[in-house]
């Protein structure tokens, strides 16, 4: 892996700096190392283990990654799975959505009895998190819920949060029915999105953010693929992004967008293959299921 600063050589601006400072022969360390070498560490904001230079500061923070969050599975305090989810708000009420197999899933006997979220909990220091505990049934029925439709169930579940239970600093962006397509509104083929999560719990672990990998359209949005309310997404994803919000940029947002100029399109789901495809002669097909976001209004209008 080539380092930020790193010459086409694979020298870099530091064995410069070192060199000219050892034939100067001026103010070397017993590790070889001048004083100057250690200026330019911190010219390029190279820090110590757990301080956080300036450019972790909230005005650096795009809103778009603050609606992410972290799940994680548990059965008491066995840790299960790892997954993705993301915040949504409707009036006053506060959502977490994900996927409603990451909650509940017969096939693989996963069958976990709260989850966890990550939380940023200081506006001045992104590094700062806390876990956020969230229990998935009260006296055996659960808080969370899921929705059906005519071709059976829908692989979405959310679980309302308890917004005075959050700490009171707590740091996050929500999408809002404003974010939702509205009936009319046509995508084309081929129309570039994001999907925002945590594919195999990789995330920035400093300062507590999730990833985006590109996607595109890639069936025609606003059919339900094979009967199915999903449609089908171009892009490389892995275990642990189900639950992720599916984005599009909008060029020309409007107030009612706020900072987050972004439309909710769809949740990934799950990777989608081909049950005769030749696991040798045969690459993956690449395609994902995102199951149409406009799902979010029955389930939190209940």
């Amino acid at each position: 892996m080539k380092h930020a600063g790193a010459s086409t050589g694979g020298r870099g601006w530091w064995y410069e700096r070192r060199r000219k400072c050892m034939m100067k022969q001026c103010c070397t360390t017993t590790a070889g190392v001048c004083r100057h070498f250690f200026r330019g560490l911190r010219a390029r904001h190279l820090h110590v283990k757990g301080t956080v230079p300036q450019h972790s500061r909230r005005q650096m923070i795009e809103p778009l990654l603050l609606t992410a969050a972290r799940v994680s599975t548990f059965n008491g305090t066995q840790h299960l799975t790892n997954a993705s989810g993301f915040f949504f708000a409707r009036d006053e009420r506060l959502f977490l959505v994900t996927s409603r197999h990451v909650i509940f899933d017969e096939p693989s006997k996963h069958f976990p009895n709260r989850i966890e979220i990550e939380l940023h909990i200081d506006p001045d220091n992104v590094a700062a998190s806390t876990g956020f505990s969230m229990p998935l049934y009260d006296d055996g029925q659960a808080v969370w819920h899921q929705g059906v439709d005519a071709a059976g169930e829908i692989d979405v579940a959310v679980i309302e949060i308890n917004r005075a239970a959050l700490p009171a600093t707590t740091v996050y962006r929500a999408f809002t029915p404003q974010h939702l397509l509205g009936r009319f509104d046509h995508l084309e083929v081929g129309t570039s999105l994001l999907v925002v999560g945590f594919p195999l719990g990789f995330h920035d672990t400093l300062h507590h953010m999730p990833v985006v990998r590109q996607a595109i359209i890639a069936s025609s949005f606003g059919l339900r693929f094979q009967g199915e309310g999903y449609f089908l997404t171009d892009a490389r994803t892995h275990r642990g992004t189900s639950g992720a919000p599916v984005v599009m940029r909008v060029t020309a947002p409007g107030h009612a967008l706020g900072d987050l100029p972004w439309m909710l399109l769809g949740v990934h789901s799950a990777r989608l293959d081909v049950g005769t495809r030749d696991l040798i002669l045969d690459e993956a097909l690449g395609l994902n299921c995102a199951w149409y976001a406009d799902i979010l209004m029955i389930l939190t209008g209940r």
